[in-house]
């Protein structure tokens, strides 16, 4: 299976004192010890590094999540997003546009999505986004 964790599963993952009890970071630890493929999206490993203020954990934490694949949204990635986002908002449901490509990513490149993100489960209403 392959699997693109959500920021906030990284976040809660990666807290600095001890990583969160959250059900969403037993999931990742499980899915890394069964060696699924767990996939990085460039948004979220933006948006993890960039709340990071001292250099040394932001260079402790990159040098982790390196070891990740990385999916870099091409143009008819943000396309799909732009359509998703789209059908959701005429279906009276907000979506960020990074919310759009996460979910855009998982639906191009057949992955599931872990996340304890709420907003997925409207956007999952109107398209085949697999949740864990």
């Amino acid at each position: 299976m392959k699997v693109i964790a959500d920021t906030s599963v990284w976040s809660l993952a990666l807290r600095r004192n001890t990583p969160s009890e959250d059900p969403s970071v037993a999931r990742l630890r499980s899915l890394l010890q069964q060696g699924e493929d767990v996939i990085l999206v460039g948004v979220v490993l933006q948006e993890v590094l960039q709340g990071i203020r001292a250099a040394e954990v932001f260079e402790r934490i990159k040098d982790y999540l390196d070891a990740f694949p990385l999916v870099t949204l091409q143009r008819d990635d943000h396309i799909a997003a732009a359509k998703l986002q789209n059908l959701c908002m005429a279906n009276g449901v907000q979506v960020s546009t990074t919310d759009a490509q996460i979910a855009a990513a998982c639906l191009q490149y057949d992955c599931a999505l872990l996340t304890n993100d709420k907003d997925f489960e409207h956007i999952s209403r109107f398209c085949p986004l697999q949740l864990l």
